[in-house]
C-alpha cells in the first residue's frame, strides 16, 4: 500500500486540507500511476478523486478545481467527484487519501 512519504511527488498537506475545507471536500484521495511505478514525472499527471459532505454540493467552480490543485501538487490534475460503477470499487481499494473529515 502506497504512503504520502513514498510517493514520486512532493505534497504540502496542509495546503490539500485548506483546499478541501473551504470547498466541503470530506475525502480527497489520489490514484492512477502517481501510485505505481509507471509514473513518468515530465508526462504524467495526477489522477484526484473527491467526495463532499452530505450537505455540500459545488456548482460550476468543480470544473476549475483541476488549475488550483495542478498550483499545489506541482503536476496536472484530473479531477474527479464518482466514477464508472464498474471501476470505482477497485479504485476506491486502491487509493491513497491525502485529506478526510468526518
Amino acid at each position: 500500500m502506497a504512503v504520502v512519504e513514498n510517493l514520486p511527488i512532493t505534497i504540502d498537506q496542509e495546503k490539500v486540507a485548506a483546499f478541501c475545507r473551504a470547498r466541503g471536500i470530506r475525502r480527497l484521495s489520489l490514484f492512477g500511476s502517481v501510485l505505481r511505478d509507471d509514473f513518468d514525472p515530465k508526462r504524467s499527471d495526477v489522477d484526484v478523486l473527491v467526495e463532499f459532505l452530505p450537505d455540500q454540493a459545488p456548482g460550476w467552480e468543480f470544473f476549475v478545481w483541476h488549475e488550483e490543485l495542478a498550483e499545489i501538487l506541482g503536476y496536472k490534475v484530473d479531477l474527479f467527484s464518482g466514477l464508472n460503477r464498474w471501476i470505482e470499487p477497485t479504485v476506491r481499494q486502491e487509493a491513497l487519501s491525502l485529506y478526510e473529515q468526518s
